[in-house]
């Protein structure tokens, strides 16, 4: 397993990983701790690596890039390093928002097509961690078929919907989700940056629970390994770095044939108070 180059994690050489501290944040919700692990890794079947990731404490998400021949890789690490550059992963702070977040991706989407003449594009999911009123929410962002898991109380649930052309056959009732699972058309998605039309990503604000623990993968790893398989995993492994190992090396065994990247994030220390948001969950889409 090696890290990638566009890889922009806290610390390299660290088996796990805390980000942020109680006082490390001003202004957010103080008691808030989060740990994570990281990893990605070429597969058996690939050349190379197309994969990037982001794992720096308020921003963690995975890139998986199109186009094949190093432009893939351009395409991925270009959105990842963009993303760097928001400015609340250098103050500390978690009160980024959705339009924050999105005019970044369109710079990154801006930037992939003058470097590869919209010939190559990406994916990305993730998480943002902010604050509102005092209460940490996870800030789920999605374009494309890269995925954002969470572990919340017991209850494994898929966050992120695939923009991709299976999902809209299972939307529309044509197919069963076990049915796209092997669809030949599994891989095709429906927004990208870099390349396409639709370029606007999906949105979900979600409180923070107590034990809450977020995977953040590319389609490596569900196009390897099934819910309940990923599930199990997230569910033995404490440390959020032994989740990760373990769960790149299930892809590998069950096939390898695309590159995989996983980041897992806990959360412990949540503040306690009631949830000004209604529901579960606030959608936003194409912000």
């Amino acid at each position: 397993m090696k890290f990638q180059p566009d890889a922009v994690p806290p610390s390299a050489d660290s088996a796990s990983r805390s980000v942020g501290s109680p006082s490390s944040a001003p202004g957010s919700a103080r008691s808030l701790r989060l740990s994570c692990g990281y990893g990605t890794d070429r597969g058996l079947r690939r050349e190379m690596n197309e994969d990037s990731f982001i794992a720096a404490d308020p921003v963690f998400a995975v890139a998986d890039g199109m186009g094949g021949h190093e432009a893939g890789e351009i395409a991925s690490g270009i959105c990842v390093r963009t993303l760097a550059g928001i400015p609340q992963l250098a103050s500390g702070g978690r009160d980024a928002t959705a339009g924050v977040v999105q005019e970044y991706l369109l710079l990154a989407d801006a930037s992939i097509r003058e470097a590869t003449g919209s010939r190559a594009g990406t994916t990305l999911s993730g998480v943002v961690v902010v604050e509102q009123l005092g209460i940490p929410y996870w800030l789920v962002v999605n374009i494309g078929d890269s995925r954002t898991y969470r572990l919340s109380q017991g209850t494994f649930s898929q966050v992120s919907v695939d923009h991709s052309e299976v999902q809209e056959l299972v939307d529309a009732g044509q197919i069963s989700r076990a049915e796209a699972a092997v669809h030949p058309r599994r891989h095709v998605v429906t927004r990208a940056l870099g390349a396409g039309d639709e370029t606007g990503a999906d949105y979900w604000l979600l409180p923070v629970e107590e034990g809450d623990r977020i995977l953040v993968c590319s389609d490596g790893l569900n196009g390897e390994l099934d819910d309940g398989q990923i599930a199990a995993i997230l569910g033995s492994e404490a440390d959020p770095q032994a989740a990760v190992d373990e769960l790149i090396q299930a892809a590998l065994g069950s096939g390898g044939r695309d590159n995989v990247t996983c980041i897992v994030v806990d959360a412990s220390n949540v503040p306690a108070a009631v949830d000004p948001l209604p529901g579960a969950a606030r959608t936003m889409s194409g912000i």
